[in-house]
């Protein structure tokens, strides 16, 4: 099976069966680490992050073990940081409850700090996209050696913008379902969402069940400030989070919120999620397309569209899998202070296998990115629940458009969500469902690599999808349309781009079993050759 050169996303395709050893508690990399010092190392960095607000008093340290285990190192290693830690009076051991932290850290601007309840009379909010992954642009003059699906088929991949076609082919049956954006939804902690809902209720005042705060309960606020300290490196207060009905909706506020300041384009990675691409054309608002190579999108190429506003996937580009790296986020700081906004998709950070983890553009650059994120890849889309971290002179005319949208999300699972995080319960499911998503991983690459010798896997260090894209002329459509009448649902690659490019398909592994997916693979290869 071909490799793309250059990615790292790409050449991780040779770790399959191993994984890198890194943990996304503070984003450690041990390969940072002197030789000989990795406890004093690890020590540092975790005295960093105190002092910068990254893990505030009260704080809970990994387990010892647990976070031994994430970066690959003896239990020793960690347990000698922690002693460290604790003789300086950084931290606490509590016996069961774990190792905590008493120092507090330094004393962040106050003027990045809004007041709670702070909100003026707004405007009206924007729709919910139809779907967040989906169809797309149809190469012209290019055929599969595959016979084309039939009628039926091939009409569900019609006009890429309409949002009825992504319903329509979401509706359609399929014995093996390989389409993108969805988790291991069979997984869903149904034990540890129930108790922590009772124990939500067992403590709730009647009070609770009225009208509350249209930014979010506080509780979950709190709770979404610290996961994201932890896990993604953005130090941010609870103040700045705002709780949204996933990132559809907190694209369709910043759409509302933009288009008042003047904004009519909103620049776009090319190839990207065509979801999101009609939910912007629904807002009212241009996405000129921005070229995406092995070292993620084209800052040069984006100043040429002389857009405001750009909206990115970073850290697991959306389908290329590609990471930005550094030289590009250089770049882009620049162009962000010339008086550009980056929007921040960080839809699937959480799932990755076979490299270190990549910082939000957030964590960095607070005043330019408006971060948006959610549960809906680790736990469910259904739950409808995610979070938006805007720069503050926009903060106030969100949290208008927000009331004024749906008076805040339901409190109840804001609740549960909350103890989920508090509770270490949602670490341990992520922990969970990156063994079985990393088997799933290896299952469907060894099955292209029997069954689709000759096509180039990109993006499989993280997320949870592949995108596979064949060499010569070939009718991605075509293809898509074929296997879905043989039972087996894909997404073509071509749906997602704007411009011409090479054909492809787009092929999510966490939601099926290895049996399904070798199945469905089996036909993809039948149909191609």
């Amino acid at each position: 099976m071909n490799r793309s050169k250059g990615s790292p996303s790409d050449r991780s395709i040779t770790l399959v069966g191993r994984t890198v050893a890194a943990s996304d508690f503070l984003q450690l990399n041990p390969a940072e680490a002197p030789r000989g010092g990795m406890s004093d190392w690890l020590a540092r960095q975790i005295r960093r992050a105190v002092a910068e607000g990254l893990l505030p008093a009260g704080s809970r340290l990994p387990a010892t073990r647990v976070l031994a285990d994430e970066l690959g190192v003896s239990r020793g290693v960690v347990t000698e940081a922690y002693r460290r830690l604790t003789e300086d009076g950084h931290v606490e051991g509590r016996g069961r409850a774990g190792t905590v932290v008493l120092a507090a850290p330094l004393a962040r601007p106050t003027e990045d700090r809004p007041t709670e309840g702070r909100a003026s009379e707004g405007r009206a909010s924007g729709q919910e996209t139809a779907g967040r992954r989906s169809a797309g642009h149809r190469p012209a003059g290019r055929r599969t050696g595959a016979r084309d699906g039939g009628a039926e088929e091939r009409a569900l991949f019609g006009d890429p913008l309409d949002t009825g076609v992504f319903d329509a082919l979401r509706a359609a049956p399929a014995r093996v379902d390989l389409s993108p954006g969805l988790p291991d939804l069979a997984a869903f902690p149904r034990a540890a969402w129930l108790r922590a809902e009772r124990a939500v209720l067992a403590g709730l005042v009647p009070a609770d069940f009225g009208y509350g705060d249209p930014r979010g309960t506080p509780a979950l606020r709190r709770a979404v400030a610290r996961w994201l300290a932890l896990n993604r490196g953005i130090a941010a207060h609870p103040d700045e989070v705002l709780i949204v009905a996933g990132t559809a909706q907190a694209l369709g506020l910043l759409a509302l919120v933009l288009k008042d300041e003047g904004v009519t384009r909103v620049a776009l990675e090319d190839p990207s999620s065509l979801g999101i691409r009609q939910h912007l054309r629904n807002s009212g608002l241009q996405s000129p397309p921005v070229p995406v190579d092995e070292r993620g999108v084209r800052v040069d190429l984006l100043r040429a569209t002389g857009a405001r506003v750009a909206l990115l996937t970073p850290a697991h580009q959306f389908p290329t899998g590609v990471v930005l790296d550094g030289v590009r986020r250089r770049e882009l700081a620049d162009w962000a202070r010339d008086g550009g906004l980056i929007i921040e998709d960080d839809y699937d950070a959480e799932h990755r296998y076979d490299r270190p983890p990549v910082p939000a553009l957030r964590s960095t650059l607070a005043d330019h990115v408006a971060y948006a994120g959610s549960v809906s890849k680790l736990l469910a889309p259904a739950l409808r629940v995610g979070w938006l971290l805007a720069p503050r002179r926009y903060r106030d005319a969100l949290v208008d458009a927000k009331r004024f949208a749906d008076l805040g999300n339901a409190a109840l699972p804001q609740l549960v969500l909350a103890h989920l995080m508090e509770s270490g319960e949602l670490e341990r499911h992520l922990r969970f469902l990156r063994r079985r998503h990393r088997g799933r991983r290896d299952a469907m690459i060894a099955a292209l690599a029997d069954r689709l010798p000759g096509a180039v896997v990109h993006g499989a260090a993280a997320g949870l999808h592949l995108t596979v894209t064949f060499e010569g002329a070939a009718d991605d459509i075509a293809l898509a349309a074929a296997a879905l009448e043989r039972g087996v649902k894909v997404q073509p690659l071509s749906w997602h781009a704007q411009r011409p490019g090479r054909p492809g398909l787009v092929l999510g592994y966490a939601a099926s079993t290895p049996s399904d997916i070798r199945e469905g693979v089996a036909v993809l290869g039948d149909l191609l050759h």
